[in-house]
């Protein structure tokens, strides 16, 4: 009996020394991971960097799969403080698909929403508005309030962005009504106000500043917003005196920037200080103050400038360019045109990032995917081949079977080896292609710069103005000529891509049935000749037929893809029209793979193309 108290007496000693460690453990790490959030928020990158070393030696001491997803997010964190979004970009979609294997919604939602941001941030509208509705069936099931505000702000943003207007508003007034379901009241009246600013600034954009001035007046009605929530405050104050100021009620309008200003120095946001001082600026320039309003341009491209507040940069520049003179006003207009140049590129080029990312990520989610199904199917044909002893009376069966399977094959086979005979032609052909583009954009529009430069030297600017006509017409041959691939992006995010390079608030693009179809079945030629119709159909819709809406619908039917677009621009008479060789070319594209081109059109009610290319034979 004795040692049966002796038993049970250790054992609840060794259970109660377990249950110690388990709180000792998730103490320790939930003040990493509360200390690195602190620090994100006070943009402390040593401390962030530390905490991350931390969470790491955890993982690795540990094995928790929970600390390894914090770990990528907190890196995420870090590269959005030093401005590397592409980097941040990856440790998110790392930090979700961990995630996402622990089923942890609201950490997959969290990233979703991060991720988001920065394709807003790189203008990718389509692709935030993407993540932030995938982030939602995630955060709704779970009603995650205090994320849901949040991730329907940020479907407001996006549609604003892409001139979806009613779209925008509906998306701000879910978030109110989602702020009302937090039992957190600091955290609904952050959300309240958040709201309040995102639609007057949606109406201030739109020149409707009295209807702005009623929602930023509504929010700084709030309670002790002040000493509440300060970054709201100053949010609405400087929305609510620039909308004032647009309305030439400049009474208490630079104290109220000043008071602004104040703040925000406080709490060391200087990214949006920046944005303060160009404000300023633009009162001083109205009241003729020239030295003030340069002093406040200055202001902002420093402040700009160590934040990489880019669109502020842009507008300091501009502003100092015309409130300077001589050399110094030309150096700053050439130093903003050289910006927005390289923005540009640099916006394009983390898009394309971003997509690629995608990619991959969604490539790995699918092979995992597979696998999973292939490891099922192998035991369910193991089963299978256990239950079936005797089959031997199928052999017979087979044997005539045989015969006639042999000859279809051969059919079938020399059918798809003309079929491949032919997708290799065009694939050749694409080749030519790219080669020539290639030649043309590297050595002839080179040399064509080249002389360009003598010919200004020689002060000889009506042949060098003709010859950089020539050699844009060049640069532009050669981006009609290049090809396109699919190996590193796919058939989708190009396609997305091509719609975000060419949509415009005067030229809408709508696209149908391009995630309802298996592209990753489609052969490459057949895509980029898809990719390739679109895009001529694209420019010759805005260039030409002067359309306001262009339409794109996929389908595949029948082992046949179907391409139909239509705009609705000024059309033509195809009885008295030719094609051009644009067209001319996209015909013989689409006849080397056996398919049907049709253009259908009728002066003043739009253009539509038809196109009809056979998977296989």
């Amino acid at each position: 009996m004795r040692l049966f108290f002796l038993f049970l007496f250790i054992s609840t000693m060794v259970v109660s020394q377990k249950e110690k460690d388990s709180l000792l453990y998730n103490k320790q790490r939930k003040t990493i991971i509360d200390i690195g959030i602190k620090a994100y928020r006070a943009k402390d990158t040593f401390i962030l960097k530390k905490s991350t070393k931390q969470l790491f030696n955890f993982y690795k001491r540990h094995k928790d799969s929970i600390v390894l997803a914090k770990y990528y997010h907190f890196k995420a964190l870090y590269q959005k403080i030093v401005y590397t979004n592409d980097s941040a970009f990856y440790y998110y979609h790392k930090s979700k698909n961990i995630s996402k294997l622990l089923k942890d919604s609201i950490a997959v939602g969290g990233r979703l929403l991060g991720i988001s941001g920065l394709q807003r941030g790189a203008k990718d509208f389509l692709g935030s508005e993407i993540s932030s509705i995938e982030a939602l069936e995630y955060l709704e099931p779970i009603k995650a309030y205090n994320f849901l505000e949040s991730i329907y702000n940020s479907l407001g943003l996006a549609s604003e962005e892409l001139n979806q207007k009613k779209e925008a508003i509906k998306y701000y007034n879910k978030a109110y009504e989602v702020s009302k379901l937090n039992k957190d009241s600091l955290i609904k009246e952050k959300g309240y106000l958040r709201v309040f600013n995102n639609l007057g600034l949606l109406y201030q954009k739109q020149d409707q500043h009295k209807k702005a001035i009623e929602y930023f007046k509504e929010g700084l009605d709030f309670d002790s917003i002040k000493i509440k929530y300060p970054e709201q405050y100053v949010f609405l104050l400087e929305n609510l005196a620039y909308s004032n100021f647009s309305l030439d009620k400049q009474k208490n309008v630079l104290s109220q920037y000043e008071e602004v200003l104040k703040i925000r120095d406080s709490l060391k946001d200087y990214r949006e200080l920046s944005t303060t001082h160009i404000n300023i600026c633009l009162y001083y320039k109205k009241k003729k103050n020239f030295k003030q309003a340069r002093f406040h341009a200055n202001k902002a491209l420093k402040y700009a400038k160590e934040t990489h507040n880019n669109e502020r940069w842009l507008d300091a520049l501009e502003e100092l360019s015309q409130l300077s003179t001589g050399k110094k006003a030309t150096e700053y207009l050439e130093e903003h045109i050289e910006l927005n140049d390289s923005l540009v590129q640099k916006e394009r080029t983390q898009k394309n990032q971003f997509a690629k990312i995608r990619y991959e990520t969604t490539k790995k989610e699918k092979e995992n995917s597979f696998l999973k199904i292939e490891n099922d199917k192998k035991q369910t044909e193991i089963v299978r081949h256990k239950q079936q002893k005797v089959i031997g009376w199928l052999v017979a069966v087979a044997g005539f079977l045989s015969l006639g399977l042999s000859i279809l094959f051969f059919v079938l086979r020399r059918r798809k080896l003309i079929y491949q005979a032919q997708l290799q032609k065009a694939q050749a052909r694409e080749q030519e292609r790219k080669q020539i583009a290639k030649s043309l954009h590297d050595e002839v529009a080179g040399d064509l710069r080249l002389l360009h430069r003598k010919l200004e030297k020689s002060q000889l600017f009506e042949e060098a103005q003709k010859l950089d006509a020539v050699k844009e017409n060049v640069r532009q041959l050669s981006h009609q000529l290049s090809s396109v691939s699919f190996k590193k992006v796919g058939f989708k995010d190009q396609i997305i891509n091509l719609i975000s390079d060419y949509f415009e608030l005067t030229f809408k693009i709508t696209v149908k049935g391009l995630h309802e179809q298996d592209w990753s079945q489609v052969n490459s030629a057949i895509k980029r000749l898809l990719y390739l119709s679109i895009r001529e159909s694209i420019q010759n819709s805005k260039k030409h037929a002067k359309a306001t809406k262009f339409t794109i619908a996929f389908s595949i039917h029948k082992k046949n893809v179907f391409l139909d677009v239509t705009d609705n621009g000024i059309g033509f008479d195809t009885s008295v029209s030719k094609k051009g060789i644009g067209l001319h070319n996209l015909q013989e594209r689409v006849e080397e793979l056996n398919g049907t081109l049709s253009i259908t059109s009728t002066v003043g009610a739009g253009t539509e193309t038809h196109i009809q290319i056979p998977l296989n034979v």
